[in-house]
């Protein structure tokens, strides 16, 4: 085997690079970032060694490995920082419960949450971030601003529209 990569080392790097980009897939789920430059410096580094752009020495191919890897991480790394910071669309509240209004049983804020059993479900009840209000006292009359799973996000009813 060794002998083979010896007079192939183009096979040697093609097979790292596999070996490294499997598991930071499979493994890593494409978290890691360091892996997933090591592999394609390994694959960049065996078609150069497959094209004859590099003697087949391993001091040809340890250098290229090296350059090759940094040079990927210099380039993809401000696109895959873009991929992660994808933002989510914006959700879609068109629940037929934003609306629906109630009287709160427990004083709610922005760190603590109250419940409501509504159609046999336990629901949490959170302070919307459209409110300006930094809690909301029981008995307050309020309405389902947004809906999440199990979760009414809530603000404070008008005075004049109760």
């Amino acid at each position: 085997m060794i002998g083979y990569f010896e007079a192939n080392q183009h096979a040697f790097w093609f097979a790292v690079g596999f070996v490294l980009l499997a598991i930071e897939i499979g493994f890593l789920g494409l978290a890691s970032g360091i892996v997933l430059f090591a592999g394609i410096g390994a694959l960049a580094t065996g078609i150069m060694l497959w094209l004859g752009w590099l003697p087949n020495t391993w001091l040809a191919g340890i250098a290229s490995f090296g350059i090759s890897a940094f040079v990927s991480a210099v380039v993809l790394w401000k696109p895959l920082l873009k991929l992660q910071n994808y933002k989510t669309p914006a959700k879609d509240n068109s629940s037929d419960l934003i609306g629906y209004a109630f009287h709160l049983q427990q004083p709610i804020t922005a760190t603590s949450h109250g419940s409501i059993r509504y159609s046999g479900v336990e629901w949490r009840v959170e302070i919307d971030e459209s409110c300006e209000l930094p809690s909301l006292e029981a008995g307050r009359k309020v309405v389902v601003a947004s809906v999440d799973a199990g979760v009414f996000r809530v603000r404070p009813v008008e005075q004049n529209n109760e």
